[in-house]
C-alpha cells in the first residue's frame, strides 16, 4: 500500500484514539508532535534506530522540565511501513496496531515506563 494511503488511515486512527481519551489527557497530548514516517527513509540517516521499530517517543516527557532545545521537544513517530509490514497487509490489523502503538508512545510522553504501559495493555 502506498505511504499516502497508510498515512491517511493512520491519521484517522490517531484522531479517533485521541477523541476517545478523557479531555485532560487530550489536552496534555496536545503538547506532543505526532509524525508519520517511513523507516526505510530514516534508517540510512539515523543508524541508531532499530529497523523493526513500530513507534518511538523522543524528547522530554510531560513530567520532565520544559524543553530547552529543539532536540528535547516531545514527539511521537509512527513508522507506517513497519506497522503495515507487521500486519501482513491486513487493513483492520493495521488500524489496531496504529492505535495501540500510538497510545503506547503517548503513555511514554505522559510519563509511564514500559511496565506501566504494558499493564495498560498497550504493548
Amino acid at each position: 500500500m502506498r505511504f499516502e494511503r497508510l498515512q491517511s488511515v493512520a491519521t484517522s486512527v490517531v484522531k479517533s484514539a485521541l477523541l476517545a481519551l478523557p479531555q485532560e489527557i487530550r489536552d496534555e497530548a496536545g503538547g506532543c508532535r505526532i509524525e508519520f514516517c517511513e523507516m526505510d527513509a530514516l534508517i540510512d540517516i539515523d543508524e541508531d534506530l532499530d529497523p523493526d521499530l513500530l513507534g518511538l517517543f523522543e524528547g522530554n516527557a510531560r513530567c520532565d522540565p520544559l524543553p530547552e532545545s529543539p532536540d528535547e521537544m516531545p514527539r511521537i513517530r509512527l513508522f507506517l511501513d513497519n506497522l503495515w509490514d507487521d500486519c501482513n497487509g491486513d487493513l483492520q490489523t493495521y488500524r489496531d496496531e496504529v492505535r495501540i502503538t500510538f497510545l503506547h508512545e503517548l503513555g511514554h510522553y505522559l510519563g509511564l515506563d514500559e511496565d506501566q504501559v504494558t499493564e495498560l495493555g498497550l504493548a
